[in-house]
């Protein structure tokens, strides 16, 4: 199969045209049938290739700049990891260098086996028990080994600090004296709760990072596992638990997965009281994700919103709701 464009030249995912696709397959050790859909992804682009044996494969082609090849190892690692341990996980496949990993152009690409599930319409209660026993398995693997190319949840993907700085030219200029006041409030404060609880913060251990519903899947026999550890880095265990819930501070969803969580894991109590404090913190983080995503052409069309004054006015009443939440937490 000929491709059109030089892989070697490729930089950017809008080099990636169909015959660069299958061409990229084809070096990896597949065969393509030529046959393929793109799925969603915002930040990677990712591709489903059927290949000539029937089977299909996904194709991850990382984002340019944001992860080492180091870093990447280290992800596809973890899933190894829980792969040797029985848990339900999708490592990568070896290809045809015995590598989990290629790079074609200034593109590093992964092939993943197409893993049959569905995203739940909803999470009911006996729901949350198996989850938590999962989730308490995921942790005590990523507690064995620690990731060195992966960031700290508070450093990832960029520091705290320099996402305020980089929000300052995006913030509508009537709310960022609001903004301001209650970032640096929050971020003054999760530096202070790691500080004051430096025991913790060694024993950080390898999670997911970024747990929320659209990352769970339930296969054929109705178990549920995790997927995209795009994310995944070194951090408290509590990050993995809050944006499972319908409402982050739902005493009965929170009690039925801490149910769960338990029969395997001592679960983390003492810092559930951060939940506040790391929603916050991820308001800012997702809205500077967008801001240093602007120039790719996807992301005004996705976030036609994200630099009106509405946009900004809500993200602000969000992040004080996040603080007075904790303050009062904190009061307690």
């Amino acid at each position: 199969m000929n491709s059109s464009t030089n892989l070697s030249l490729v930089t950017s995912f809008q080099q990636l045209d169909p015959p660069a696709l299958m061409e990229a397959a084809e070096q990896a050790g597949f065969s393509p049938t030529g046959q393929f859909w793109q799925l969603n992804s915002y930040e990677n682009r990712v591709f489903d290739l059927v290949l000539e044996s029937g089977e299909r494969v996904i194709a991850k082609f990382y984002r340019s700049g944001r992860w080492s090849k180091a870093a990447i190892l280290e992800e596809h690692q973890f899933l190894f990891d829980l792969q040797k341990e029985g848990i339900p996980a999708v490592p990568p496949k070896l290809l045809s260098n015995d590598q989990s990993l290629m790079q074609i152009g200034g593109l590093f690409v992964a092939f993943f086996p197409k893993q049959m599930g569905k995203m739940p319409d909803e999470l009911l209660e006996k729901d949350f028990a198996q989850i938590g026993r999962r989730l308490a398995q995921i942790h005590n693997i990523g507690a064995r080994k620690k990731f060195v190319e992966r960031p700290v949840l508070t450093q990832t993907p960029f520091h705290m600090w320099e996402n305020l700085g980089i929000l300052s030219d995006w913030v509508a200029p009537e709310v960022w004296h609001r903004y301001e006041e209650v970032a640096i409030l929050i971020i003054e404060q999760i530096e202070a709760e790691f500080a004051n609880h430096q025991h913790l913060n060694q024993q950080f251990i390898r999670i997911h990072g970024d747990l929320h519903r659209g990352n769970l899947l339930l296969n054929p026999p109705n178990e549920y596992f995790f997927v995209d550890f795009d994310d995944c880095c070194m951090g408290p265990e509590v990050q993995d638990f809050w944006m499972l819930f319908s409402d982050w501070d739902s005493s009965t969803e929170k009690d039925l997965l801490l149910q769960g969580y338990e029969e395997l894991r001592r679960p983390p109590r003492e810092q559930f009281r951060w939940i506040p404090l790391l929603r916050g913190l991820r308001l800012q983080s997702y809205a500077s994700w967008i801001a240093r995503r602007w120039q790719d052409p996807s992301f005004p069309r996705i976030f036609p919103h994200f630099n009106t004054y509405n946009y900004w006015a809500s993200e602000t009443d969000s992040l004080w709701q996040c603080w007075r939440t904790f303050e009062a937490s904190h009061d307690e």
